[in-house]
């Protein structure tokens, strides 16, 4: 059920940070605070830093000795090109153990290695939340680029996870076919890659038992999009296929958490989807922007989440 969701005044608004948080606040001059407070001009999220706005508390997590990573590259065929991957494996285990799966999605400009942000991957299954440790799972994550996870002339990121990298896990014993009803694959992703991790999940809703998406980058038109990342989506229709909120009648038999920021630029896209989500699915806003604290501050609940659904 879409539990958890709390209203307050959706804004959009571009995020700049640093120097251009700066260049934004000198070219406003005298009034121009307020345009940065209404995100007609960058600078919103340095604002934000500055009153407090993306100061949220961390969970108390402590954690176990991490478990071992096997890391390489492949040709993927569907991206045309070589990329890199790892998997990793919860504390006590090791390649070998079959295990469920979880497929971690990179946010904007990282990769493999970034999936699961300032955790890492193997030291985020050892975590241990409220002094428990998570539920034993394997996560694997590749090089996706930065085309928001969807097909793009030459490169078809999610073709390469779907026809490449999870057949190679399941070949390990990872994330194997579901039995008595049950998937033990899920998706995992912060930004950009918490909306692939919504795409994957729709589009796949037979192989993906559960998704946890934390700030997921949702656009609420092509057109808005296209203002910001002009690279996010090749065509309006290309849009239109992969949006989250259209299609997410599909994820009525996965189990869903989505976790949003009150300050993040995109609240009014998580809205839309919090307004469509089957019952399955539960959408949570609270204290904090579209940056590392707010991040953090959710990946052990959602890990744990996903542990508890697959």
């Amino acid at each position: 059920m879409n539990q958890g969701v709390r209203r307050g005044p959706s804004r959009r608004r571009l995020i700049g940070v640093g120097a251009g948080a700066v260049v934004g606040l000198a070219a406003a001059g005298a009034g121009g605070l307020e345009l940065v407070a209404r995100g007609v001009l960058p600078g919103r999220t340095w604002l934000d830093q500055i009153d407090g706005a993306c100061s949220v508390p961390h969970p108390p997590v402590t954690f176990s000795v991490p478990g071992p990573s096997i890391a390489g590259t492949f040709y993927s065929a569907a991206r045309r090109r070589e990329v890199g991957y790892t998997i990793a494996y919860p504390p006590g285990h090791q390649p070998g153990s079959r295990l469920p799966l979880i497929i971690a999605l990179h946010a904007y400009g990282g990769n493999h290695s970034s999936a699961l942000g300032r955790l890492g991957l193997a030291r985020g299954l050892a975590v241990r939340l409220g002094g428990r440790a998570l539920p034993p799972m394997a996560i694997a994550a590749a090089d996706g680029g930065n085309g928001y996870w969807n097909p793009h002339p030459g490169d078809d990121p999610m073709g390469m996870v779907i026809s490449e990298l999870i057949p190679r896990c399941l070949r390990l014993g990872l994330g194997a076919r579901p039995r008595l009803g049950r998937r033990s694959i899920g998706t995992f992703g912060i930004s950009m890659g918490g909306y692939g991790a919504l795409l994957l999940a729709e589009r796949h809703p037979g192989l993906v038992g559960a998704v946890a998406a934390i700030s997921p980058a949702i656009w609420t038109s092509y057109e808005q999009a296209r203002s910001v990342n002009a690279g996010a989506y090749a065509s309006a229709s290309a849009f239109a296929a992969a949006d989250v909120v259209t299609h997410a009648g599909a994820l009525k038999d996965v189990a869903v958490r989505v976790a949003s920021g009150d300050s993040d630029p995109f609240r009014p896209g998580v809205e839309a989807l919090a307004d469509v989500l089957p019952p399955s699915g539960a959408v949570r806003f609270s204290r904090g922007c579209h940056s590392s604290p707010f991040f953090y501050s959710h990946e052990p609940a959602s890990l744990a989440f996903l542990g508890r659904h697959l």
